[in-house]
């Protein structure tokens, strides 16, 4: 099973929160503050991390933002926060997903495995993702300068390593795999999110927004992925 880093300053949901994930099978290691969390995450990546957004030494946020900048490392934000702008900037800065205190043991652990799941990390899993799954996807995909391998979650654009998280790679396989062809906003969420999670539209053109940026900082002429307001995106094949 899951080797899986937990951050959180509250003793009792580190207790509660390693028990219940234990007794599936899962590793756990704990932190309790965000800059001891972020250097072993840094020195030893887990399979998945869980980080709470308010923390000492280092917030919850600051840690996701600064493994960003090296990893896709799948990470969940834990929050008792109920601020919709805090589950925005988490999805923002590239949180594959979003629970928020108080929650039930058995939720926890159904979003842990549908993020592993989608990570391709689940124990039943052998390609990325519901996407992937619905279309031969373990087969790399070229479209244009676009190079994606479910199998090794790799993306090269022109021949250079774009970093993406799952949640970004579902979300652009689902567009590659029909160039040309509009997919809506719940086309999409249904490609990159599994167990019926609901996220809101904004969500994924936070996700979008983001992705772009990692392609312009290889490419900034980068336009395969094309905005038709009101209806959805799609990519265009150059």
């Amino acid at each position: 099973m899951a080797k899986i880093t937990l951050v959180d300053d509250d003793e009792n949901i580190v207790t509660s929160v390693s028990l219940a994930l234990e007794s599936h099978g899962h590793t756990i290691k704990a932190y309790y503050d965000g800059a001891s969390g972020l250097a072993a995450l840094e020195n030893d990546p887990p399979d998945l991390a869980i980080l709470d957004v308010k923390m000492p030494r280092m917030d919850g946020m600051e840690v996701l933002r600064r493994l960003r900048r090296t990893t896709d490392l799948p990470v969940i934000i834990l929050t008792s926060k109920d601020e919709e702008i805090d589950e925005i900037l988490g999805f923002n800065l590239g949180a594959d997903d979003y629970i928020h205190k108080p929650f039930s043991q058995r939720l926890l652990i159904e979003r842990v495995k549908a993020v592993l799941r989608r990570a391709g990390r689940g124990e039943e899993d052998t390609v990325v993702g519901p996407a992937a799954a619905a279309d031969a996807g373990a087969r790399a995909i070229k479209r244009g300068k676009l190079t994606l391998d479910p199998a090794r979650h790799d993306c090269l654009w022109d021949g250079k390593p774009v970093k993406l998280t799952v949640t970004e790679f579902l979300l652009l396989q689902s567009l590659a795999q029909r160039p040309g062809f509009v997919k809506s906003r719940d086309n999409l969420m249904d490609a990159a999110y599994e167990d019926q999670v609901y996220v809101d539209d904004r969500t994924i053109d936070s996700h979008i927004k983001r992705m772009r940026k990692k392609f312009r900082e290889v490419d900034p002429e980068f336009d395969a992925i094309e905005t038709l307001y009101g209806v959805g995106y799609r990519y265009r094949e150059s």
